[in-house]
């Protein structure tokens, strides 16, 4: 049964597997890793996940330049599929580049509806936390992003370029 979970130290191995997948050095939107994560070791795994709960708790200050962030894992049978992030609050780089919400589906499962299924379920989530719209961004060349996002009411905004990063800007009102 599909399911979106809390990070959970207990899909270490199926995470890794799924992080095995993408190329080397990818970036893996919306899982919330940062370049010296150490996600390969037992304990660095359970820092990581804990740091990723932290994110999304209030009484906890955000890293510099970071916003709270709620991450929800996208699990089926025990098996790590990929993830999604909703950002509460956006900074100028969210507006920019970023946005409320972004997702990664691990390569082997892609194609099966997940990002659409995990979309759906967290644009109701960010509508309880009282957000009226939210900003998801997608790589130009990224057609299957672009359709989860039109099919859930995205309206294109506009295409911008910042530093490395080139990204088209839709808006879904809640």
């Amino acid at each position: 049964m599909l399911t979106l979970v809390p990070p959970t130290v207990t899909l270490h191995k199926s995470w890794i597997a799924a992080r095995d997948e993408w190329p080397p050095g990818a970036h893996m939107d919306g899982h919330g890793v940062r370049e010296n994560d150490d996600v390969d070791s037992e304990p660095g795994f359970a820092a990581w996940v804990a740091g990723l709960h932290a994110q999304a708790d209030p009484s906890v200050p955000p890293a510099p330049g970071w916003v709270h962030c709620t991450y929800r894992w996208i699990v089926e049978d025990d098996e790590y599929l990929g993830s999604i992030a909703l950002r509460h609050t956006l900074n100028q780089p969210l507006l920019d580049a970023g946005g409320h919400i972004g997702y990664g589906i691990r390569p082997s499962a892609r194609r099966r509806g997940l990002a659409s299924w995990a979309l759906t379920r967290t644009l109701e989530t960010a509508r309880t936390m009282g957000l009226e719209r939210v900003l998801i961004a997608c790589k130009p060349d990224n057609v299957a992003s672009a359709r989860v996002i039109e099919s859930h009411g995205g309206v294109y905004e506009d295409t911008r370029t910042t530093g490395p990063h080139t990204v088209k800007r839709y808006w879904i009102t809640l």
